[in-house]
């Protein structure tokens, strides 16, 4: 369609009526057709879900595969452990309870496209800076990939021999093969990242070391200690915190304790993890015990119905008061049950009850959460959780160049971390070039936000099941450390895609091929209005004033309407004639439109001098118009 019209010259000195311009901001305020979907709004890290799943949905594999690594390294990896807090927005689980199963399709096209040949190892001309960062794990890994694509020199300290952080010692291999995370975790070597593994920063290295030798520094620890309730009997033989536990049967694949009769307090995935790997070790049986009611569970519904399926005898609103103990050895647990576990301000605070139960125990797993071990040696201020103070913005630390990021500066769940190495990687940028860490910076980009869409679901939108992973049958994957999903076949995950609404607002470009041509929405045609210009003339005069637009249009934003009076407003900058060469009216029209005989209108415009122009109300010659006294009243 071409909408290129020979101009006159006095275009240039257009400029928008009040109407116009009260319109135009209505437009761009209410726009939805730049809103983000709601899976890619609620993703820390932004990922474009849509497009992906929508490239899986046409079997374009390496396309989807593409998307994702625009914004992330890890797709086989959070594919397979991601909390994916997209899905709990996707629009088909607010509609219909059954959301897509997004972070199964990532992995789905990890495993079939995934390639180091797609993957982009440019980076920046090189600054002559140079940023230490302390931990290997997804905080640390991110920010060292993005500083490093800006042209920065980067050196990772890792304490564990291999990188991966929590992926490698804290998630079971059942759930998270480590060949995974040593594959995708090459890409740190092809950026020419410096990794030096088995050295403990304030043991092997000081920190203030780190500091003196670097541009910047970035403590990206992790909580990676483990959190004892302090009951009594809490320094038993027997028990373990959930992450002393999980690293060893990760690292050895046994436990050295006695894994008889054991008992796992906590209620979230982590508790889960550690349910399941007892098992694995060959517990007899395993108890587990939550605060929380089932209806407030931390834990994911898939890890509780493994967890229940492979076995774990689960109990929920009980809560541990007392551990026995018999000759410096666990004996037994006894719990107390839960009235409630936060108070009316939503705040934690467990009510106890009157029932209790003894449950025979030869092991105690902790998994009542983490905490972060402080490496600076006191340098940087520690709050809740051992977690470091930071600006929460730019992640900056009081001591100069010195910022934090991932768990230690307050990150749940791995895509989380990932989000805030990403905004730590983005100040230590702006810093090394001496810029504002704050100016002019869009930190609703850097986390997930909520979107403004609402749209009505597509015409025809039936409820589909949701497809479910194959799992290994229970008998045999409770017997051993393999993987236990064994993901979605192409024609599934095909299926599982095709699910997907697409969810968008844009409807009225799907009435309107003019616009749908020069522009993604009406709110980006009309923003450049909002800044002084006037509208594109094209634009106006290939509106056919059928006002579809506005009628299919959720907030039926005025955009015919806009048009049509902003034609007005080319006429009045060309002294009242058609401002498009070759787009002559009939004049007569024009007459007769101000003729008694013709019309009950009014020109208000007044006398007017003959050879001049009234174009401040009726737009029509001098000559002809009589200024009112003939207006047919």
């Amino acid at each position: 369609m071409n909408l290129a019209y020979e101009r006159v010259s006095v275009m240039n000195t257009v400029i928008s009526s009040e109407t116009v311009t009260l319109n135009t901001k209505k437009i761009v305020e209410q726009c939805m057709g730049l809103e983000s979907p709601f899976c890619k709004s609620r993703c820390p890290m932004h990922t474009d879900v849509k497009e992906y799943v929508a490239r899986i949905a046409e079997k374009d594999y390496e396309g989807a595969v593409k998307v994702i690594r625009e914004k992330l390294f890890l797709p086989g990896t959070l594919g397979r452990i991601c909390a994916h807090p997209c899905e709990e927005a996707c629009r088909r689980e607010r509609e219909f309870g059954q959301a897509i199963s997004i972070a199964a399709l990532k992995r789905f096209a990890a495993e079939r496209a995934d390639d180091e040949s797609l993957w982009d190892v440019a980076v920046g001309e090189d600054t002559g800076k140079h940023v230490a960062v302390i931990g290997a794990g997804p905080a640390g890994a991110q920010a060292a990939i993005d500083l490093r694509k800006a042209g920065h020199a980067v050196t990772i300290y890792e304490k564990e021999e291999k990188a991966g952080g929590m992926l490698r010692v804290g998630i079971p291999k059942y759930r998270l093969p480590r060949d995974v995370v040593d594959y995708e975790y090459r890409y740190l070597d092809k950026l020419g990242i410096s990794l030096k593994t088995k050295v403990k920063v304030g043991t092997d290295i000081a920190f203030e070391e780190l500091v003196r030798q670097y541009d910047a520094v970035l403590v990206a620890i992790g909580a990676q200690k483990g959190n004892v309730v302090k009951i009594p009997g809490h320094a038993a033989k027997g028990v373990y915190s959930a992450l002393d536990f999980l690293k060893e049967v990760n690292l050895t694949e046994t436990i050295s304790g006695k894994a008889g009769k054991v008992v796992v307090i906590g209620g979230g995935d982590v508790a889960m993890d550690c349910a399941r790997s007892a098992l694995r070790v060959g517990a007899k049986s395993v108890y587990q015990a939550s605060l929380e009611s089932l209806a407030e569970l931390p834990a994911s519904k898939e890890e509780l119905d493994q967890a229940v399926g492979e076995g774990v005898d689960c109990h929920f609103g009980w809560g541990p008061v007392e551990i026995i103990e018999e000759n410096g050895n666990v004996k037994a647990v006894r719990l107390q049950k839960i009235k409630s576990v936060f108070d009316e301000n939503g705040c934690f605070h467990p009510q106890y009850g009157e029932e209790t139960a003894l449950v025979e125990a030869d092991m105690v797993i902790m998994a009542t959460g983490q905490v972060v071990e402080d490496v600076t040696g006191g340098a940087l201020v520690q709050i809740g959780g051992g977690r470091y103070q930071t600006n929460s913005k730019t992640l900056a630390t009081a001591m100069e160049k010195v910022f934090v990021a991932g768990d230690a500066a307050g990150g749940k769940i791995v895509v989380e971390a990932m989000a805030l190495g990403r905004k730590a990687a983005i100040s230590i940028d702006r810093y090394l070039k001496g810029e504002d860490l704050e100016e002019d910076r869009d930190f609703e980009q850097e986390w997930s936000y909520e979107s403004r869409l609402d749209v009505p679901l597509p015409e025809g939108c039936r409820d589909l099941p949701r497809l479910h992973n194959n799992m290994r049958p229970v008998k045999e994957r409770v017997c051993d450390f393999a993987a236990v999903d064994e993901g979605f076949t192409e024609e599934q995950a095909v299926e599982e895609a095709s699910r997907c609404l697409k969810c968008e607002c844009r409807l009225c470009l799907k009435e309107c091929i003019m616009m749908e041509e020069c522009g993604k929405c009406p709110k980006e045609i009309f923003e450049p209005v909002l800044a002084g210009q006037a509208i594109d003339m094209n634009l106006s005069y290939s509106c056919n004033d059928c006002g579809n637009c506005t009628i299919v249009c959720p907030h039926e934003l005025p955009i015919r309407e806009t048009f049509m009076e902003s034609r007005k407003d080319f006429v009045r900058a060309n002294g009242g004639d058609a401002p498009l060469a070759g787009h002559r009216p009939v004049k007569i029209h024009q007459t007769l439109g101000f003729y008694s005989m013709f019309t009950t209108k009014v020109c208000m415009s007044g006398k007017s001098v003959s050879g001049e122009l009234c174009i401040s109300r009726c737009g029509v010659s001098a000559d002809l118009c009589d200024g009112g006294e003939n207006d047919g009243n």
